[in-house]
């Protein structure tokens, strides 16, 4: 079973775009199965086998999410942050601004899944395997991926 202090050390050590891939996959060797992140406060919920679930506390202020998505403006803001234009939590705003509600980590399919408030899939990104490589695949192109405070 997984504490969230495991998790915040790693967190701490390879939570970044660079090391993201690595992350995951050190994620999902502690139990970790899933990891839900919530643009509203930054909270993230973890799932393990059999219902085991941690909780992390908020990591900023109450943000407003949008009824509904917006795919086009919700990318552009994506893109803002994966060109360092943006900070983690300007990045949530625009995110939030755009009516995404969460992100799932899904350490088995190794995807990052990028959700609004209803339920839909605004985006699915391919997190690759392979140590020292990560590129995601998006629509058919190369792109990197985000550096996130807290995922």
């Amino acid at each position: 079973m997984f504490t969230i202090e495991q998790i915040d050390d790693l967190h701490d050590r390879l939570g970044s775009a660079r090391t993201f891939p690595e992350y995951v996959r050190a994620l999902k060797a502690l139990g970790v199965e899933r990891c839900d992140s919530y643009l509203a406060d930054g909270h993230s919920e973890y799932f393990g086998q059999g219902g085991h679930r941690v909780v992390s506390p908020a990591v900023h202020e109450v943000l407003a999410v949008a009824e509904t998505g917006q795919r086009e403006t919700f990318l552009e803001h994506l893109g803002r942050h994966e060109r360092h234009e943006t900070t983690y939590l300007e990045m949530s705003k625009g995110l939030a601004q755009s009516g995404i509600e969460k992100w799932t980590i899904d350490t088995g399919r190794m995807t990052m899944t990028f959700y609004d408030k209803a339920g839909t899939e605004m985006l699915v990104e391919n997190i690759s395997p392979a140590p020292g490589s990560w590129d995601t695949v998006r629509q058919g192109r190369r792109s990197r991926p985000l550096g996130q405070r807290r995922l």
